[in-house]
């Protein structure tokens, strides 16, 4: 008999599988396919301070082992999100969720999360870094280990709920920006983030996408994913959950060999509605034929 509960900052989940932010929307949506409580947990859709309607479209593009998206957070708004997709999610599914907050300026980081804390179904925040700080010049918050700091530790002073901080892989070097992380009080650590990517039309002669670049996930980043997951476990020592180009039982393992304590799936839920479903009855038979009884001993086995 295997074990595949693991424990992010103290709250136990029956497995290490979590379905990411924007390929999930508020989770209701996947339970007219199956029983979305064989999850270990889900990260809902990115809510921000107020309701976007999001980038014009096509903003999505199909390309080799994977795709590119510029959806461009479209979400009903913190106050509609705590009116009315909560409730409808908590009519069918009975665990703790994970609240994934945007914003666009360290005050909008501040405000979402203020507002989310007191929701009782919210276990822990996941602070999307990636956004565009609209007060800093436009470059995204996550590429720069002070305003990582400084997001951390605004948020960190108004929730009660754990702070994981998802990180962008679009920088030279992940590791400073990990460790600014930890040192202004993260709880713990969510990689990668979309790569920058774009496509173009051969008919058109233009960019596939209406804003020309989205962000690039799939099969095809996983290597990039597992090498940053791997380096950003050497550098601190809070609880990481490792994500990109996730399809299978083995993939999560491999992840979990890295560093991870658990794993997200986010373009293979696009692909197949029942990917993490497949994925999780997968799991023990994969774990019996590599020799793992308990997942939480492998945590970072590859080191």
């Amino acid at each position: 008999m295997v074990n595949t509960k693991v424990s992010l900052s103290g709250i136990e989940l029956d497995n290490p599988v979590i379905p990411a932010s924007g390929t999930f929307g508020f989770g209701y949506e996947f339970a007219e396919l199956y029983d979305i409580n064989c999850l270990g947990t889900l990260s809902f859709k990115g809510t921000t301070l107020s309701p976007r309607f999001g980038n014009p479209t096509p903003r999505i593009a199909e390309c080799e082992a994977g795709m590119i998206n510029a959806v461009g957070l479209q979400n009903p708004g913190v106050a509609a999100v705590k009116s009315t997709e909560l409730p409808k999610l908590a009519q069918c599914f009975h665990k703790p969720v994970m609240a994934n907050v945007s914003g666009f300026s360290v005050d909008d980081y501040v405000q979402t999360c203020r507002e989310l804390d007191s929701e009782a179904q919210i276990g822990w925040f996941e602070v999307n870094i990636s956004c565009p700080n609209v007060h800093g010049g436009g470059m995204a918050f996550g590429t720069s280990p002070e305003a990582v700091a400084e997001i951390t530790a605004a948020v960190k002073s108004v929730v009660t709920k754990p702070v994981y901080i998802k990180l962008s892989p679009n920088v030279t070097d992940i590791v400073p920006i990990a460790r600014a992380c930890e040192a202004a009080g993260a709880d713990g650590l969510s990689l990668i983030n979309t790569l920058l990517g774009m496509r173009i039309d051969l008919r058109t002669k233009k960019p596939v996408i209406a804003s020309k670049m989205g962000g690039f996930s799939g099969p095809a980043i996983k290597p990039v994913a597992l090498r940053m997951v791997y380096q950003v476990y050497e550098a601190v020592s809070i609880p990481i959950i490792g994500m990109g180009g996730v399809c299978s039982a083995e993939d999560v393992i491999e992840f979990m060999l890295a560093g991870a304590s658990a794993v997200e799936v986010g373009a293979a839920n696009l692909v197949d509605p029942l990917a993490c479903k497949k994925i999780i009855e997968a799991l023990p038979a994969a774990m019996e034929k590599y020799g793992i009884t308990n997942l939480n001993d492998i945590i970072g086995g590859a080191h």
